[in-house]
């Protein structure tokens, strides 16, 4: 049957309608969080072209005197959020706040301050499979681990690998994405150090990159008033470094380094050759 001239006319004003619905469809949740839609939004959301899931995993561990139990939780959920806006094809699920953070008896690494919560390894890399495999089937293509806390990055490293290993005969993929965490032991120590700040008021935890950080994404978990009048902590009340000159401005730095650098890397590991 031959289109008739109406029907080749009307044709464009078709396609727009159905472009500008699929653009309000996307745009009408106003959210990027899994957790905040339907399953039948969600369920559009894929259909849409929203492939790619991050899984945010943050930790629930002491974070010296002047800052927050829940930092990386926090911290993670808010960058994933960020990332997933600049990639614009992808959703976060909900944050991972329970971590291998040490023994319990006699108690290791953080386990030492209340408030710091652990599980075992095994435990831990049998929910980012479990979470992952449930994402795959709900029509997913990339997952990706996106971890705040470095003692637990090579079990995001096994868990993928596990995964993609299984899923080798399918197109759906795991990605555990290193350089999110690595940019903050590097590129962004780097920038604080041309800024004249030490390897020693930097720190590892809780000191000066880390609160700053926390400062530029959510200064309510931080102190402020304690940490500028209070004494120098140490590593006895679980501070690495000297955070007392930190500032929003400075954890700016590491904070679009973060995004800018794990865009980058989302979408090469996630090309389709």
């Amino acid at each position: 049957m031959q289109p008739t001239m109406r029907s080749v006319w009307l044709f464009p004003f078709f396609l727009l309608f159905v472009l500008l619905a699929k653009a309000h469809a996307a745009q009408e949740h106003g959210t990027v969080f899994l957790q905040d839609l339907t399953w039948t939004e969600l369920r559009q959301e894929i259909r849409a072209g929203k492939t790619t899931i991050i899984i945010p995993i943050g930790g629930t561990e002491q974070n010296g005197p002047y800052m927050a139990l829940g930092k990386h939780n926090v911290r993670a959920r808010l960058l994933s959020e960020k990332i997933a806006l600049r990639l614009g094809n992808a959703l976060v699920a909900p944050v991972l706040a329970y971590v291998p953070e040490g023994h319990i008896h006699p108690p290791t690494g953080h386990m030492g301050f209340p408030g710091t919560i652990t599980i075992p390894v095994g435990t831990f890399e049998q929910i980012l499979e479990y979470a992952a495999r449930s994402f795959k089937h709900a029509g997913f293509r990339d997952v990706v681990f996106l971890g705040d806390h470095g003692g637990y990055q090579r079990y995001d490293v096994t868990a993928a690998e596990r995964l993609n290993r299984r899923w080798a005969r399918t197109p759906v993929r795991a990605h555990a994405m290193e350089t999110y965490y690595r940019v903050t032991q590097t590129e962004y120590v780097q920038a604080l150090r041309r800024l004249g700040y030490s390897k020693e008021q930097i720190g590892t935890h809780a000191g000066l990159a880390d609160t700053s950080l926390m400062l530029a994404l959510d200064p309510n978990l931080v102190r402020l008033d304690r940490l500028r009048s209070g004494p120098k902590a140490g590593p006895a009340q679980g501070v690495y470094g000297d955070p007392r000159r930190s500032s929003a401005a400075l954890g700016q730095l590491g904070v679009d380094a973060i995004i800018s650098r794990t865009v980058v890397a989302i979408r090469r590991d996630t090309a389709r050759r």
